[in-house]
């Protein structure tokens, strides 16, 4: 079975992506999974620490414990979406205990989200975390750059963060982190949005985002490692396939398939329905997402089904 690393370099080096999936609502793990099973895709099945209490993924433990009860070896991994070390409401998260319990637990991979420090603080962050999943022999994510949506209350008009770059990751800086980190993908700003997590502004739709594929191309060249396009939701479809040829090898979605479950089981009536009819509603809008939009379907052979000794700027990838 290869790794999670592995698979990822390998989609990289074809110019293609691998879905990563989250799971706020356990029910929607296993038509998340079916839907790709029946794709012959491959994805990553995601956990962040915030669907933890704003939502009702439960923990690690639970997301893992669901996760066995579905998991296709051959088709999905589990990873550890956002831990940050300040989270979305500015506060302090005593990160490392969380992200060595999911290593021990067997999370495939892992991330640590140190966007919201000093380029310095981050560095050194997320260094000690990848020391760690290194050790474990998994790979390790990491964020610069400031993808925007999960911060509390409305943000400014899209078109104003777009033109003005504000939060893009600069490339200077990608550089230098991806050397003295060692880190294994990079999560880049270049103009998508998370969708937002609180109050009534989590049930509206995102705005269309569009990335800026000059600014990409260059962090692709400066850093020479697979990049990750997080809120992935709602970017116009074409920016997104021309993405994959400039280095995004990894796409989260979460708003698109959250949304259609809690829309489902709000409309319908009796609870044991309400959940039947929500799951059938993920496993639709998830086939659509890898077939329609990603065209990720019958792809898992090419990123899954061989085994190859990769090396990125002399490192070895665990």
């Amino acid at each position: 079975m290869l790794r999670s690393a592995e698979i990822v370099l390998n989609a990289y080096r074809a110019g293609i992506v691998i879905p990563a999936f989250n799971i706020p609502y356990l029910p929607m793990m296993e038509p998340v999974i079916r839907a790709i099973v029946d794709q012959d895709s491959f994805a990553f099945i995601e956990t962040a620490r915030l669907e933890w209490f704003k939502f009702e993924a439960g923990g690690p433990d639970e997301v893992m414990a669901e996760f066995r009860k579905w998991n296709k070896p051959e088709y999905v991994r589990l990873h550890l979406d956002h831990v940050p070390v300040i989270d979305e409401d500015d506060i302090r998260i005593d990160y490392l205990p969380i992200i060595k319990h999911a290593i021990d637990l067997g999370y495939h991979s892992v991330m640590i989200d140190g966007s919201r420090l000093s380029l310095d603080e981050n560095i050194a962050a997320t260094r000690r975390v990848v020391e760690l999943a290194h050790h474990a022999g998994i790979a390790c994510e990491a964020e610069l750059g400031a993808v925007l949506g999960h911060e509390a209350g409305p943000l400014p008009p899209y078109d104003e963060l777009f033109e003005t770059g504000r939060g893009f990751t600069r490339i200077d800086e990608a550089e230098r982190f991806v050397n003295e980190t060692g880190c294994d993908w990079l999560s880049v700003a270049v103009g998508s949005i998370h969708g937002a997590i609180s109050g009534t502004q989590k049930d509206q739709k995102k705005v269309e985002a569009r990335l800026n594929l000059d600014h990409l191309e260059q962090l692709r060249e400066a850093t020479q490692i697979p990049l990750v396009l997080h809120g992935g939701s709602g970017v116009r479809q074409s920016d997104v396939l021309a993405a994959f040829k400039k280095g995004i090898a990894k796409i989260n979605i979460g708003s698109e398939i959250r949304q259609a479950y809690e829309r489902t089981r709000l409309e319908t009536g009796r609870v044991e329905a309400a959940q039947e009819a929500a799951q059938e509603a993920v496993y639709k809008r998830t086939t659509e997402l890898i077939r329609d939009y990603l065209g990720n379907a019958g792809i898992r052979s090419t990123v899954a089904g061989e085994t190859i000794t990769p090396h990125d700027k002399g490192r070895a990838i665990p």
